[in-house]
């Protein structure tokens, strides 16, 4: 009695746990086929909006790019589990477990609603289909396991198997559905603007690279990143768990605040701005020492401080604050537009390419020399003058700096960590940055030896990392190698490691690697 009885509740559980697997996976394929919508997303975005100071850096650190990938799962994670428990309520008072339901759904409404790209139709529509189908499931297997339950005795082990085999393939069926609406959202929003944009030409362009700017191009430095990093490569790090599909023919950027006047532009109103090009690296404050989420682009836009003129800048301002359609805040102090950030940009293209959706379109903002969360706003809508004491952006309150320059670092790209080298000469490389100050040294040291000076690459401009590369003669055995390098004001980047926060990681980089 007590195993049957062990066996009721499991089918229960897993009737419960199938039933949302196909609620979840219709309602992220209907929610991408209207443009999108996600209900996994709109759980996430109020996990991120509710984590603790520290969420952001324990989540970069475990999972690194594929933190919002993690994120996902464990919110599909949590529906299946809510799911099972509903299941577990159905055994009792079937009623009572589509009512879940019904409250699940109304709840799922409003949290849709509360991404300002999602239409009350989409939401309703979206949010409708996964509960008729998670309810619709429910009850079809609920009747299962009462048809199971009333069989003779010869056949109640031969209904269980086959039940259980049948509640798992749709726990699979909901999985399928679910990765095929979130790849297709994805595929719907990752890649170019979502009309047709042609980008006027900049009237300042960089030069064609010279080969001495570019080490990897050398077929003998495999490893080494490139000196421009293409769009898809480029590191990805946000609160968005979807791209957005914001569409430029409604955006507008209203800059306001402590000005003389407030200034509206639209699209067309920015694109008719002039346009000049610039090579800037960006990095992300999460970073890890030798940690890859950092990169160099070729940015196109216009200048940030010529839009503040029109608008007419009050004196008493110190914060410039940008803001991304759905509210999220930068801010770092108008006293850099002045100083080092001078060539700040409010950016429409990439690389050449009118800004991913990805990366922001249709316009955002790139700040030379500040990591992204405190000035390189994506999906930007406003630009607020206030002041420092005014107003605390989006990561202050969770314990990240209010002020901070990127600090000079390098990395090593070859070898690899726990790389087998053949014993003799080897070429080591890798790259170093310090935006707005430039890199004057990089040196490498192996095991206990000498520090060894690199050759660094013709710099693209004083907003671009550089590479680097130095020979070594590596004997057999184990090795340590470690890098250091030495911004263009002649400060060497500290050697104490240090976590990420609360303003960027510290140290010198170091790989293991073994020689035979």
């Amino acid at each position: 009695m007590r195993l049957d009885r062990r066996w009721e509740i499991l089918m229960w559980l897993l009737a419960g746990i199938a039933a949302a697997a196909v609620a979840i996976g219709v309602g992220e394929l209907v929610g991408a086929l209207l443009g999108g919508t996600s209900i996994i997303a709109a759980v996430g975005a109020v996990v991120i909006s509710l984590q603790p100071p520290g969420g952001k850096d324990l989540m970069v650190a475990l999972f690194g790019t594929n933190d919002k990938l993690a994120l996902e799962i464990m919110t599909g994670i949590g529906g299946l589990l809510v799911g099972g428990l509903l299941g577990l309520i159905a055994r009792r008072d079937m009623r009572g477990a589509l009512a879940g339901y019904v409250a699940i759904g109304v709840v799922g409404v409003w949290l849709l609603l509360q991404d300002p790209l999602s239409s009350v139709v989409a939401a309703a529509l979206t949010v409708t289909a996964a509960v008729v189908a998670g309810a619709a499931m429910l009850s079809w297997l609920a009747g299962a396991i009462t048809r199971v339950g009333s069989s003779t005795a010869s056949g109640v082990d031969l209904g269980r198997r086959s039940l259980l085999a049948v509640a798992a393939t749709f726990v699979a069926v909901g999985g399928v559905l679910a990765v095929i609406g979130r790849l297709l959202g994805g595929q719907l929003g990752s890649g170019g603007p979502s009309v047709s944009v042609g980008i006027p030409a900049p009237l300042e362009t960089v030069p064609p690279t010279p080969a001495a700017a570019d080490f990897s191009a050398d077929p003998a430095l495999a490893g080494l990143s490139p000196i421009v990093v293409p769009n898809a490569d480029f590191y990805r790090i946000d609160t968005r768990l979807s791209v957005p599909r914001v569409d430029s023919a409604t955006w507008n950027l209203r800059v306001h605040g402590m000005v003389d006047h407030e200034v509206t532009l639209n699209y067309a109103d920015l694109l008719a701005l002039p346009l000049v090009e610039r090579y800037v690296t960006i990095a992300c404050v999460s970073n890890e020492v030798g940690g890859h989420l950092v990169g160099n682009a070729r940015w196109t836009g216009t200048s940030l401080v010529s839009v503040l003129e029109r608008a007419g800048v009050q004196p008493a301002a110190s914060q410039v604050v940008g803001r991304s359609f759905d509210g999220w805040t930068s801010g770092f102090p108008t006293a850099h537009l002045s100083g080092a950030g001078r060539e700040a940009m409010i950016v429409v293209a990439m690389n050449g390419e009118p800004l991913p959706a990805a990366h922001g379109f249709p316009a955002r903002l790139i700040v030379p020399g500040l990591y992204g969360y405190v000035s390189a706003t994506k999906w930007l809508t406003e630009i607020e003058l206030t002041t420092l004491e005014a107003f605390d952006a989006y990561w202050v309150p969770l314990g990240w700096a209010k002020q901070a320059p990127i600090l000079t670092q390098s990395r090593i790209d070859r070898p690899a960590q726990g790389a087998f080298l053949d014993a003799g000469p080897f070429t080591v490389a890798g790259v170093a940055w310090a935006p707005t100050r430039g890199i004057s040294r990089v040196e490498v040291q192996l095991d206990e030896g000498d520090w060894r000076e690199g050759e660094l690459s013709l710099p693209l401009s004083n907003y671009s990392w550089v590479q680097w590369r130095v020979t070594l003669d590596v004997a057999p055995g184990m090795h340590q190698l470690q890098v250091r390098a030495t911004d263009g004001n002649g400060d060497r980047q500290i050697p104490e490691r240090t976590r990420p926060a609360p303003d960027g990681a510290r140290g010198y980089h170091q790989v293991r690697f073994s020689a035979g």
